[in-house]
């Protein structure tokens, strides 16, 4: 986004993850990625920044900030690595914006400053083995005995749970009512009954780690519930709304990564006696991708400002999650292409993101699911 447009604090934010992107993520995504490793350092790196406090009042640990500042941060963070940038928005926007929003002023104190720090990382189990969109059918089944919650169940790919030690989970205690029976558990790791169990061979963002979660005859602390009992479904959806304007802003990062190492290359190929960028179906490919970028970003700020605003914003971010997403995939799509064999192999950048673009389409709601809360919403259904 052009500068003028951002306030002071915006800039500020921006050119700080930008240079560290462009100092640290960007040289060492293609080792992280091809070692499929947990990139602790940039973790570690980014706390120092105070990144992992944007958006957290300051007390409980956090550096405050507004959903814009996050969204920029986020798309300089994707820019430079886009397993990181998940990393980033799984365990801030979903586990800890979590019990930020919903738990208690004990609870508040007690979880949220070291997941502020990311001194422990946290992570957010809702999908399960045959429930992935219809997240109300779930399985895991929580029961209550005397002082204490029971857990059963598994959940599926789980981002960041191989290295979590605070999870959110959520269980149904009676199926039968879906979504008016799930809670939400805050559970540790190391708890009697949990399992972690890593899954591979994800096609991209393979420096995430990614998870089995197995609950068997797991006892919760009764004062590890978040929320009312049966309230937990509705809460998921207030926080995936907000979470998505993060996975908006890491589509256009990888997006306008695409977009970078395009116009880099144009500028440097040579091809029957002359730079390709002289050719005009490449100009008019970059042109197209520049274009699509401006407007991904513009729903994302938008989306963004009108949470900040405390103006409805749902049918927003599912518009700039739907449509970022998009423009990511085919950036680079159209980068790969533009770079041809190269391209194709690893590893340069453009292989890494046309893997790493599709889950985009994929977690936090679908595309498909995107455009029924948007028809929803416009219908009024």
């Amino acid at each position: 986004m052009r500068e003028a447009l951002l306030s002071e604090d915006e800039r500020l934010i921006q050119a700080t993850v930008r240079e560290f992107a462009d100092q640290v993520l960007i040289p060492n995504a293609p080792g992280y990625d091809e070692r499929n490793e947990f990139p602790w350092d940039n973790v570690h790196a980014l706390a120092e920044l105070g990144m992992f406090g944007l958006t957290i009042d300051e007390e409980y640990g956090g550096s405050g900030g507004t959903t814009r500042q996050l969204a920029i941060a986020v798309e300089e963070i994707a820019r430079g690595c886009g397993s990181t940038s998940t990393i980033f928005v799984a365990h801030l926007g979903l586990c800890t914006h979590f019990i930020l929003r919903f738990g208690t002023e004990e609870q508040k104190q007690d979880w949220v400053p070291p997941l502020a720090c990311a001194k422990k990382i946290g992570a957010f189990g809702l999908t399960e083995p045959l429930s992935g969109s219809d997240a109300a059918a779930m399985r895991t089944i929580v029961t209550k005995s005397k002082d204490h919650y029971v857990l059963n169940g598994t959940k599926l790919f789980t981002t960041n749970a191989a290295e979590a030690e605070i999870f959110l989970i959520l269980a149904t205690h009676d199926r039968a009512q879906r979504s008016r029976a799930i809670d939400a558990f805050i559970v540790e790791r190391g708890a009697n009954g949990f399992t972690v169990n890593p899954q591979h061979g994800k096609m991209g963002m393979r420096a995430t780690s990614t998870a089995e979660l197995v609950f068997e005859d797991c006892e919760i602390p009764e004062e590890n519930i978040i929320g009312a009992q049966g309230e937990g479904f509705g809460e998921t959806m207030e926080i995936l709304n907000s979470s998505r304007i993060s996975i908006a802003a890491q589509c256009v990062g990888l997006a306008q990564a695409a977009y970078e190492a395009a116009v880099d290359y144009v500028q440097k190929r040579e091809a029957f006696g002359q730079r390709i960028s002289g050719f005009q179906g490449l100009q008019w490919d970059i042109a197209d991708m520049a274009t699509d970028i401006e407007a991904a970003r513009a729903l994302v700020m938008r989306a963004a400002t009108l949470r900040d605003e405390g103006l409805p914003f749902v049918t927003e971010a599912s518009m700039a999650k739907l449509f970022a997403s998009r423009v990511a995939v085919e950036s680079a799509d159209r980068s790969m292409q533009i770079h041809g064999g190269t391209g194709y192999f690893a590893p340069t950048v453009v292989e890494r993101l046309y893997r790493d673009a599709k889950v985009t389409e994929i977690y936090e709601g679908t595309s498909e699911i995107q455009r029924m809360i948007i028809a929803k919403n416009l219908i009024g259904l």
